[in-house]
């Protein structure tokens, strides 16, 4: 049997402590890997369905094959994996402020072990996902201006509830408009909500896109002896 708990990493970063775990769930007979920023709970790898769907409902928006792709936020690595198993899936870029964050990817500590890393289509960019996205060059250093089909962002809690301060400028229409200057004709953002979806930011993006629209994802949470959450993807299109 696993240990029931072990702190595989913890390490400091601009943004305060972040730390990957491993806990045992004697009820489930399984290991949960957490990322925890502080206090805060970042990601578990007990609920993924959300971020699966943020890579499947924006991609079956676009057609076509040889697809590129821009992922803001890394994490345990869900959506990108998702990303990846979409045959249309030409490259993979995934943008993510914390080193740590990337390193655990590439020394095999996620629940993954190397997947994303060794996967010749995905590239892993340290980065500040909006500081690029306000920038002229954007997410490319090496092809400044590149743009992408999809953005799929998955960073803070919901667009109303930040991670940090340095995404408040991004959920407003400008911000909105603006990063759709690295979106190819008929590009989608998909945004990431642990909340149930919000007429109001769904209006927002209609704002800024040609067509906006909310998914829901429920499902069951296995620790409330299966009671149904229900969580968002927000999806902008460009014309």
């Amino acid at each position: 049997m696993s240990k029931l708990f072990e702190e595989l990493d913890y390490a400091p970063t601009p943004i305060g402590a972040i730390s990957l775990r491993r806990r045992h769930i004697l009820a489930l007979q399984t290991d949960v890997y957490e990322i925890l920023l502080g206090e805060e709970h970042l990601m578990s790898s007990l609920f993924t369905a959300s971020e699966i769907a943020l890579a499947d409902k924006g991609l079956a928006a676009l057609t076509g094959n040889g697809l590129d792709v821009l992922v803001g936020g890394l994490g345990l690595g869900y959506t990108a994996k998702a990303v990846l198993a979409h045959e249309t899936v030409a490259a993979l870029d995934v943008v993510d402020l914390l080193e740590p964050v990337i390193r655990w990817h590439r020394e095999g500590l996620v629940p993954m072990k190397t997947d994303l890393s060794d996967d010749p289509r995905c590239r892993l960019i340290q980065g500040d996902f909006f500081a690029l996205a306000a920038s002229e060059d954007g997410f490319d250093a090496g092809q400044p201006g590149r743009q992408y089909d999809a953005i799929l962002i998955d960073i803070d809690h919901t667009p109303e509830r930040l991670l940090h301060g340095g995404s408040k400028g991004f959920y407003t229409q400008e911000g909105l408009t603006a990063v759709q200057r690295f979106l190819k004709p008929g590009g989608v953002v998909g945004l990431w909500s642990d909340e149930a979806p919000d007429e109001a930011i769904t209006a927002l993006l209609a704002a800024a896109f040609a067509e906006a629209w909310a998914e829901p994802v429920v499902f069951a949470n296995p620790l409330q002896d299966g009671r149904e959450v229900t969580q968002a993807v927000y999806l902008g299109q460009k014309s």
